[in-house]
């Protein structure tokens, strides 16, 4: 992608800008990336840190980006909030950007960004806005109360209806969200599909350190995940040497829910928890130093610790979910396990440790797959919609 004949500007909106999240993930390196290729770019987000309860700083600075962060409100669930305040819509229009990127579906700063549009068209400036949905359809509710299911539905037919097709382009993040999109009203026109990247690194950089025999997660440690799962299946593993390593931020309650089941399965030499790792080259080092990266959950909208570690050459295993089963194709370029049955993920860890022909195709199919998520062909095909 060639370098814009200006310095157009484009202002993230993104509910989070610290803490474990996949959001911030995508909206971080996607900045960066933009930055990179010359265009000026801005995020604002909500003051509160993800997984926690930390206030974080009014600002901060990722290389050349600036990032403002506003008093937030929490309106229920794991981050529905109010944050892109009258002050916060006021910064925007005095920013005045070419393009507007604001991400998660059904979040009240997504519509307020489209408020953004037009008042800067009614002073004349011209704005394209794009929302990125980060797939969030769940698969079955199972994660969704009986109330939360119907504001869901009342959002859907009240206001997403009447606001999708009014974004310049809706970036879905995976293919399975989709026609979950077309349903709720979007066109087909509108809608792109501009999956998360991975950094080049993690196809460039050769091994960091020597495989040991460990199976991991990387991600955060919250219910959703079903951590317990990976737990329950250890006793019924034939390999009784092989650990198991969490990495991430924790949910307090949940990780003392884990501790518990833990001791009551004697697990306490096999299984252990890391803290979160953000640095690029640390986290390639835990990635590499395992054999198996593993994903118990239901619920995904694209999971970026699984193409990370196809990318690196790991034996993925994963749970038959919608957005899973989008990135692995059973024994050809990883394993798929029945959701929720530890019995049976066990049993893919076995087929996985086996010294065969056919890991050795599983994992270079793996990487030839993630391929296409390489950060220059996704940041290029954003160029393409800015442009």
């Amino acid at each position: 992608m060639k370098k814009p004949n200006k310095k157009l500007r484009i202002l993230e909106l993104c509910p989070y800008s610290a803490g474990g999240c996949g959001v911030w993930a995508r909206a971080k390196q996607e900045s960066q990336e933009l930055s990179k290729k010359g265009y000026e770019v801005r995020v604002f987000s909500s003051n509160l840190e993800k997984g926690t309860n930390n206030l974080v700083p009014e600002s901060a600075k990722l290389d050349k980006i600036k990032i403002q962060r506003f008093p937030a409100r929490k309106l229920g669930g794991e981050s529905f909030m109010f944050w892109l305040s009258k002050k916060a819509i006021e910064k925007a229009v005095n920013y005045s950007p070419d393009v507007i990127i604001t991400h998660t579906y059904r979040h009240l700063h997504t519509t307020r960004a489209l408020k953004i549009k037009n008042i800067l068209e009614k002073k004349g400036k011209k704005c394209k806005v794009f929302l990125v949905t980060h797939a969030p359809f769940v698969e079955g509710n199972i994660t969704r109360t009986k109330i939360q299911t119907l504001v869901v539905n009342l959002y859907d037919a009240f206001i997403g209806k009447y606001t999708l097709n009014r974004f310049d382009k809706i970036l879905a993040i995976s293919k399975w969200e989709i026609p979950s999109l077309l349903k709720v009203g979007a066109k087909k026109e509108k809608i792109v599909y501009i999956p998360n990247g991975i950094p080049e690194e993690f196809f460039k950089l050769k091994r960091q350190v020597k495989e040991e025999n460990k199976a991991i997660f990387l991600g955060r440690i919250a219910p959703k995940k079903k951590i317990e799962t990976i737990i329950q299946a250890i006793p019924y593993i034939k390999n009784k040497e092989i650990v198991f390593e969490m990495i991430g931020p924790a949910e307090e309650e949940y990780k003392k829910e884990l501790d518990v089941l833990i001791k009551k399965l004697n697990l306490e030499d096999r299984i252990f928890f890391s803290p979160a790792v953000y640095n690029l080259k640390d986290k390639i080092k835990k990635i590499d130093s395992a054999q198996i990266y593993i994903l118990a959950s239901r619920v995904e909208g694209m999971p970026q610790g699984l193409i990370e570690a196809m990318a690196r050459g790991k034996i993925t295993i994963g749970s038959n979910s919608l957005a899973i089963r989008d990135i692995i194709q059973d024994n050809k370029n990883g394993y798929l396990f029945e959701f929720d049955s530890s019995l049976d993920l066990a049993k893919k860890i076995d087929s996985a440790l086996e010294n065969n022909k056919n890991k050795v195709l599983i994992k270079k199919n793996a990487r030839k797959f993630v391929q296409q998520f390489n950060w220059d062909n996704v940041i290029n095909n954003i160029g393409l919609l800015i442009r």
